[in-house]
């Protein structure tokens, strides 16, 4: 028996090239087409439709009614006080109120610096402009 050989690595090989795409279900186009290919609405944008047509509450009732006992705990040092379901509805819709109201003043802001993303300097200077009664301290 003689001395071995090694073999010689193989270099990896190509994949074939993906077919090309075969012709159009549509039909053949006429060259004038009211809506571009690939020129998609974005999801996000149809979630803010969504949410401006809709009355409903952004936030989840029960987290919020935790966060509000838990803070009413803190301000009456430990006292736990009952809620009627109908106060705490009323907190949320004026907090959310207030939130949304906030929100878009700040990206008025934004836009107004020549900015897309909003900045939590732009919350701070919004509720800055607005005061001490609005913007709450």
């Amino acid at each position: 028996m003689g001395p071995r050989r090694r073999r010689k690595p193989e270099t990896p090989t190509r994949r074939p090239a993906s077919p090309s795409p075969g012709p159009s279900r549509r039909g053949p186009s006429l060259g004038t087409s009211s809506r571009g290919h690939g020129q998609r609405r974005p999801l996000w944008l149809k979630e803010i439709r969504k949410l401006q047509k809709s009355t409903n509450l952004l936030l989840r009732k029960a987290p919020f009614s935790r966060l509000t006992r838990e803070i009413c705990g803190k301000f009456t040092r430990g006292v736990d006080y009952n809620w009627q379901a109908q106060a705490l509805l009323a907190l949320q819709e004026a907090a959310e109120a207030f939130l949304v109201h906030l929100f878009e003043d700040a990206y008025l802001l934004t836009l107004h610096a020549g900015r897309v993303t909003l900045f939590p300097k732009d919350v701070q200077l919004a509720r800055r402009i607005r005061g001490i009664q609005e913007g709450l301290g």
